[in-house]
C-alpha cells in the first residue's frame, strides 16, 4: 500500500517542477491580475460618479433607472404610514420654583381644663354635679365637713368678746368712787402722818430730859417713816387714777383683739374653702371620688372642661413656622369639614418628641359647639421651593436604569420627500423627579426650553426612531 501513495507523491512534485520551469505560465498569470485591478478601479469610479450631483441626474434620465426609482419611491409613500408613528408633544417651560402641599396633624385642646380640688382636708360632705353636667362660673361643686371648724370659731367669738370688753374698761379709765376712796385714804393717811410726827417731837424732848427710854424714842420714829411711806403709796395710785390707764397696756390689750380677729379671718377662709366652687364655665369631665371620702389638701375630686374655647395644638417644622404669622386665619380640617382658626401663638421651645413647634390656633365659638376636645385637626401649608426644572405630565417620564428616569424628546426635522409633513428622530433626556403632584411631575436634568417632549405612546418609541407630531402646546403650570 505505501507503493501507490509514494508515486503519487512523486507525480505531484514532477508538476510542480515543470511549471516553474515554464516561463510563460508566470506571463499568463501577471496578466490576469492586472486585468481583475483594472475593473474593480473601474467600478469603483462608477459608483462614486452615481452619487455625485451629475451622476444622480445622468441616471435618472435612464428609462429603466427612473422607473425603478419612481416604483422606489412609491412603495416608500405607501410604507410610510406603518413605520412612522404619530405623537402628542409638549413644549418643556421653565420654571425658578414650584409650590409642595404639605399637611401637619394636631390635637383639639381645651383653652382651660382644670382638675379642681380642696386647699384643705376633710371629710366629702357632698356632690352636687355629675360628669357630663354643665356648670356656670361660680357654682358650688362639692362640701366638707366643717362642723369642727364652726367649733373653734365660736370659742373664738368669746374670747374676743372678752378681750374687747377689757380693751373697753382700760379705754374708759378709773370709776369715780374708785378715785374719791383713793383720795380719802390719802387725806387720811396725811392726818395720821401728822400725829405722828406731833408724838415724836414730844418723844425726842422726853428722851433728851432722860425721861424715856431711847426705844420708845425710836418706835415715835418708826412709826413717822411707816406713815410716810404708807401716804406717799397711796398718793401715786391716786395720781394713777386720775392719770387714767397706761397707753402701752390699751395698744396691748388692742394687739390682743387684732390677733384674735386675725385668727377669725383664717377660720373663715378655711370655712369658704370647704366649698369647691366652678372657677371657670365649661363641663364637667371626670368625677373622681363620692361622698364620705376623706380627702387630703390639694386631691383631685373633679375634672372641669372650657366647652366654648378650644385651641388647637399642631406642630410643624420650624421653616415652616415663619410662614404662619401670628394673628392670621388658617383652614383647619376637622373629620370631614373645614374650620376658620386664628394663630394665637407659637410657643418658643421644640417639642423632644417630634422636634417641631407647636403652634397654637383658636377656633370660634361656632366650631366649639360642633367639635371635642381630643379629636385630630390637620392644617395644610403650601411651601415655595426655590428650585429650576419642568412640569410634565406622567405620561412622559419612561424608566431608565438604576432606578432612574427619562423622557424622550423631537430631535432635528428631517424631510422624507417634497410633499411630505416633517418628520423627527427621538432623542432622549435624562431627568431627576423632584415634586409629584396627581398626574403632574416636576423634573430637572438635561431638558432645554425649546426641546418637544413626548407624552404618549412612549412604551413604543426607542431613541432614533422617526415620529410626526400631530400637536404642538405648552404644558400649564400647576
Amino acid at each position: 500500500m505505501n507503493e501507490p501513495l509514494d508515486q503519487k507523491h512523486t507525480e505531484n512534485e514532477l508538476d510542480s517542477a515543470q511549471i516553474d520551469l515554464n516561463p510563460n505560465y508566470h506571463n499568463k498569470t501577471t496578466k490576469l491580475t492586472l486585468l481583475g485591478r483594472a475593473t474593480i478601479l473601474l467600478i469603483s469610479g462608477l459608483l462614486v460618479f452615481f452619487f455625485t450631483p451629475p451622476g444622480r441626474k445622468w441616471v435618472s434620465k435612464l428609462p429603466i433607472l427612473s422607473t425603478l426609482q419612481t416604483s422606489q419611491e412609491a412603495t416608500a409613500q405607501d410604507s410610510e404610514p406603518i413605520t412612522i408613528l404619530t405623537v402628542d408633544t409638549i413644549k418643556a417651560n421653565s420654571v425658578n420654583s414650584y409650590q409642595v402641599e404639605r399637611t401637619y396633624t394636631g390635637t383639639i385642646i381645651p383653652r382651660r381644663s382644670s382638675s379642681l380640688g380642696f386647699e384643705r382636708g376633710g371629710k366629702l360632705l357632698s356632690l352636687t354635679v355629675d360628669q357630663g353636667d354643665p356648670v356656670p362660673v361660680g357654682t358650688p361643686l362639692a362640701f366638707l365637713d366643717t362642723k369642727n371648724l364652726k367649733a373653734k370659731q365660736q370659742e373664738l367669738l368669746a374670747e374676743r368678746k372678752q378681750v374687747n370688753a377689757l380693751l373697753k374698761e382700760l379705754q374708759a379709765g378709773s370709776r369715780t368712787e374708785t378715785i374719791a376712796a383713793a383720795k380719802s385714804t390719802v387725806k387720811s393717811l396725811h392726818s395720821q402722818l401728822k400725829l405722828a410726827q406731833t408724838k415724836s417731837k414730844r418723844r425726842q424732848e422726853l428722851y433728851t430730859s432722860g425721861a424715856i427710854s431711847r426705844e420708845q424714842f425710836d418706835e415715835a420714829t418708826t412709826d413717822v417713816n411707816t406713815l410716810q411711806a404708807r401716804l406717799n403709796e397711796a398718793q401715786s395710785k391716786l395720781d394713777e387714777l386720775q392719770r387714767g390707764t397706761r397707753p402701752e397696756k390699751i395698744e396691748a390689750q388692742q394687739a390682743l383683739l387684732q390677733k384674735l380677729d386675725a385668727k377669725l379671718a383664717t377660720l373663715e377662709i378655711e370655712l369658704e374653702q370647704s366649698i369647691l366652687k366652678a372657677p371657670f364655665s365649661g363641663r364637667i369631665a371626670n368625677r373622681l371620688v363620692d361622698e364620705g371620702t376623706v380627702v387630703s389638701t390639694g386631691q383631685s375630686i373633679l375634672t372641669l372642661v372650657s366647652d366654648k374655647a378650644l385651641e388647637a395644638h399642631i406642630g410643624v417644622p420650624v421653616n415652616s413656622a415663619r410662614q404662619i404669622p401670628l394673628g392670621s386665619n388658617q383652614q383647619l380640617q376637622i373629620g370631614t369639614r373645614t374650620y376658620q382658626a386664628k394663630v394665637l401663638s407659637t410657643l418658643p421651645q421644640l417639642d423632644s418628641a417630634t422636634r417641631t413647634l407647636t403652634v397654637v390656633l383658636g377656633l370660634n365659638r361656632s366650631a366649639a359647639r360642633e367639635v371635642r376636645a381630643g379629636q385630630v385637626v390637620r392644617l395644610k401649608l403650601t411651601e415655595t421651593i426655590a428650585n429650576s426644572g419642568y412640569w410634565l405630565p406622567t405620561t412622559a417620564l419612561v424608566k431608565g436604569v438604576r432606578g432612574l428616569w427619562s423622557c424622550y424628546v423631537l430631535g432635528k426635522s428631517e424631510n422624507v420627500a417634497a410633499n411630505s409633513k416633517k418628520i423627527f428622530p427621538v432623542e432622549q433626556r435624562d431627568v431627576e423627579v423632584l415634586h409629584t403632584k396627581s398626574d403632574r411631575v416636576f423634573v430637572r436634568g438635561t431638558l432645554k426650553n425649546t426641546d418637544q417632549v413626548i407624552v404618549n405612546g412612549n412604551h413604543r418609541i426607542i431613541t432614533g426612531q422617526l415620529v410626526r407630531p400631530i400637536e404642538t402646546g405648552n404644558f400649564s403650570r400647576p
